[in-house]
Order: structure tokens, then C-alpha cells, then sequence
């Protein structure tokens, strides 16, 4: 019968001669680096195919998919309200400056339109909702998860995939294209009282400077990216949430991993999207 010879224990680095010590210390941290790489992004790959597979079951989503559509989307209207009337203005108020001798003020509209509808729009929206819906997210899931409420669910032969998980990656997905579009309102709205109040051009050329050459294609652009940049926030939230341990502080570290990764996915999303809908459209 044949035996089983054990793997060779791993020496210690210190193990190693003076000279050699270095450069097995710098190769060790660097494989352990990419080693944690490939470990998260396999973890997500195996969340998000969990979350794909709860899609079959719309009875255990739907309604609290309808109720966290109101807490992730209506519940924050005024807080992009504010921040997107000031970054109008700031928006006009900048474009203003960057003119040059020649160019008519008339086309601070068209500025300030192309730039909120196409890309500060969207993008600073989903930076907003990151920290309050995205750590919102984590906190809940996380609390569930330390006081071991998902594992109730489980007992109860509730899926926590898609009673938790689910509603609130679909509210997300679905409710930042809509606050988007009233954030391109109010931002271009606060545009417009800025170039009104400080510079005396009359309303209706700015808005002819916002109408002009305007095409469905770019707010359908604006959109599509915050469509996945909802998915993103949702999907960073809960994973997160859902990985929770620790306790009260592994709670608040959870949360502030969420939010830190969802805004790095949400700026590289934002990167990859505008050169894919660029070569697309344009």
C-alpha cells in the first residue's frame, strides 16, 4: 500500500541566508498581493453568479425591491438636489474663465450641458450615493450578519441572496438612472442662474445654447453608465455587507471597504464606458 509523503514545511524567511533574505521577503509579499488579487475577484465572480441564479425567484424580491427603490432613490433626491445645483453653478461659473478672446459667452449652455449630461452628472451622483446608500447597504447587511439574522433566514429556508441581496442591487440599478436625470435638471438649472445672476446673459440664450446640437444619444450615454454604476454600488454594498464579521467594528471596516471600492469601480467603470460608447456612437 502506498503512503502519502506530506508537502515539505514552508521555510520561515528568516530561515533563509542574510544575503537571500531580501529579495525571498520582497517575493513573498508580492505574491501574496496578487494571491489576495485573484482571491476577491474570484469571491465577487462566485457572489455575483449567487445573485444571477436569485433572479429565478421574483416572488421573494419584488416587493422589497419596490421599497428599496423609495429608500435608495427618493430618500435621496435632496441631497443630489444640493450638490448638483452647486456643481451647475460652479460648472457655468468655470466655463465662464476657461473662454477665450472671440468666443461668445452664448455657449456657456452648451458647456455647461455637455459636461453635466455626458459625464458630471452621472458620475458625481454615483460618488454620492457610494457614501450614503453604498455604506447604508453594507451597515444593514453586516448588522444582519454579526447578530446572525442570516443565518435565521437560512433556518427558515429564506434565501438571503435574494431577500436581501437582490432587492437592493436591482433598486440601485434601476433608481441612479433616475436620479441622474433630475440631477442634470437642477445642475443645469443652477447653470443657468449663474450665467442669469453674474454674468446678465438672458434665459432664453442660455437655453438656446443648451438646445443646440443636442442629441438623444448623449443623454443615453449619461444614463447607460449610471445604470452600471448603480450595479456597482449595489453590488459592493452587499458583498461586502455579506462578508461582515467581527462585530460592531468589523461593521464600520466593512462599510468603509464598501464605500472605498465602490467609488474605485464606479471611476474605472467610468473610464472604460466613455471609450466604449465614444467608439459606439461617435
Amino acid at each position: 500500500m502506498a503512503t502519502t509523503v506530506p508537502p515539505p514545511a514552508r521555510r520561515s524567511t528568516d530561515d533563509f541566508p542574510v544575503v537571500q533574505r531580501a529579495g525571498i521577503g520582497v517575493f513573498r509579499r508580492v505574491a501574496r498581493t496578487w494571491q489576495g488579487v485573484f482571491r476577491g475577484i474570484g469571491q465577487r465572480g462566485y457572489f455575483m453568479r449567487e445573485v444571477g441564479r436569485g433572479l429565478g425567484d421574483p416572488a421573494t424580491y419584488a416587493a422589497e425591491t419596490v421599497r428599496q427603490m423609495r429608500t435608495i432613490g427618493v430618500d435621496s433626491l435632496p441631497l443630489v438636489i444640493i450638490v448638483a445645483a452647486f456643481l451647475g453653478g460652479v460648472t457655468a461659473f468655470q466655463s465662464f474663465y476657461q473662454l477665450f478672446a472671440g468666443v461668445q459667452f452664448s455657449v456657456i449652455g452648451l458647456l455647461v450641458r455637455g459636461s453635466i449630461v455626458l459625464e458630471l452628472g452621472p458620475l458625481l451622483t454615483a460618488l454620492v450615493l457610494c457614501g450614503r446608500v453604498g455604506a447604508r447597504m453594507t451597515a444593514e447587511i453586516g448588522t444582519m450578519r454579526v447578530t446572525e439574522q442570516i443565518d435565521a433566514l437560512e433556518t427558515l429556508a429564506i434565501p438571503p441572496i435574494g431577500y436581501l441581496v437582490l432587492p437592493r442591487f436591482l433598486a440601485a440599478t434601476i433608481m441612479l438612472p433616475v436620479v441622474t436625470v433630475f440631477a442634470d435638471l437642477v445642475a443645469i438649472l443652477g447653470g443657468l442662474a449663474v450665467a442669469y445672476l453674474s454674468y446678465d446673459q438672458s434665459p432664453h440664450t442660455f437655453v438656446e445654447a443648451v438646445r443646440h446640437s443636442f442629441e438623444a444619444r448623449d443623454l443615453f450615454s449619461g444614463l447607460t453608465k449610471a445604470a452600471f454604476f448603480g450595479a456597482s454600488i449595489g453590488l459592493m454594498g452587499t458583498f461586502y455587507g455579506f462578508r461582515t464579521e467581527g462585530g460592531a467594528e468589523g461593521v464600520g471596516k466593512a462599510a468603509t471597504q464598501a464605500v472605498v471600492a465602490s467609488c474605485v469601480l464606479v471611476l474605472a467603470l467610468d473610464y472604460v464606458l466613455a471609450n466604449l460608447l465614444f467608439r459606439v456612437q461617435y
